[in-house]
């Protein structure tokens, strides 16, 4: 490829599915999950500078004070300046990078929005240098940064288990349309596992995730949203109170499903009617439950992994 320039894009994904089975001797937290990417993306545009030039981290042009990027750091901190260094030293790169973001994906939502971001840097930069590294290959050095990368890097439906990185892909999930609605109250990811205490959590708080599996290999929509768990909820939501109210409001609105995704705060309902859900995201905006959304994107699931 002799191109100096290409644009990824970078997708968030919500949790068809969550449940932590135990916290592992080195900290971390064994899970099982059903992923699910959405076509709510960023954009990442990536530039190579001359040799020496280092990583440069930017918003897209025109969009320096944009909302969605308060509170990102765009410098070393930041997952895709991380990724961008640590593919540019695994493979000996001298030349340097510009990463160009437009944020689209409101920042910690339990959308995944960072590790999506990573996980562009990693397969555009493979793209554009024309490392050729395969898709397990990349899923490795992301696991290195975060347990959501290798699944952002994959995309699709899959059921995602150890730590997040062991990750079998599964049937494409009925398609339907998606509202998200974000409330104004932010969480820890961290904060929200350690106060879980799995080990003391009653085997009924634990989600059905083999129905929810056996759901996606019938396409039974219906059985598939009725089954949807997240034994998060059982702390973010004390912490949140807006988030069973967004919940009961997504169902009385006409979502056949609704749940929190990842350790939240954010709630995503599932509509088989488009009008429904545009009248939902109304009601969230400007009507009757205006009070409980900071933010509320209508989506539908992205259906495409990764070709590798």
């Amino acid at each position: 490829m002799n191109t100096e320039i290409i644009s990824v894009e970078a997708h968030a994904k919500i949790n068809l599915s969550l449940d932590v089975l135990k916290k592992r001797e080195d900290g971390y937290h064994e899970v099982r999950m059903i992923m699910q990417t959405l076509k709510l993306c960023d954009e990442i545009r990536l530039q190579k500078l001359p040799e020496g030039a280092g990583i440069r981290l930017l918003p897209w042009e025109g969009e320096e004070g944009s909302e969605r990027l308060r509170g990102i750091p765009m410098d070393e901190k930041n997952l895709m300046y991380r990724a961008a260094a640590l593919l540019k030293e695994h493979c000996g790169l001298e030349t340097g990078v510009e990463l160009r973001l437009r944020k689209r994906i409101p920042a910690a939502a339990g959308l995944a929005g960072g590790s999506a971001d990573a996980a562009a840097v990693l397969s555009g930069m493979n793209e554009l240098f024309d490392l050729h590294l395969s898709l397990a290959e990349l899923q490795k050095l992301g696991a290195a940064l975060g347990a959501d990368i290798p699944y952002c890097l994959l995309g699709g439906t899959a059921l995602a288990e150890g730590i997040g990185e062991r990750l079998t892909p599964l049937p494409p999930a009925p398609g339907c349309r998606v509202l998200l609605v974000k409330p104004e109250a932010g969480v820890s990811t961290k904060e929200v596992y350690e106060a879980l205490r799995v080990s003391e959590r009653p085997k009924e708080a634990h989600p059905d995730i083999d129905g929810v599996l056996s759901a996606l290999q019938g396409k039974n929509f219906k059985k598939l949203s009725a089954r949807m768990g997240n034994i998060l909820e059982l702390v973010t939501e004390p912490m949140v109170p807006q988030i069973p109210k967004i919940k009961e409001a997504m169902k009385e609105l006409g979502a056949m499903g609704a749940l929190m995704s990842g350790s939240g705060p954010t709630v995503f309902g599932l509509f088989t009617d488009g009008a429904l859900l545009s009248a939902a995201a109304e009601a969230f905006r400007s009507g009757p439950f205006r009070d409980l959304a900071k933010d509320v994107i209508e989506t539908e699931f992205n259906r495409y992994a990764a070709l590798f």
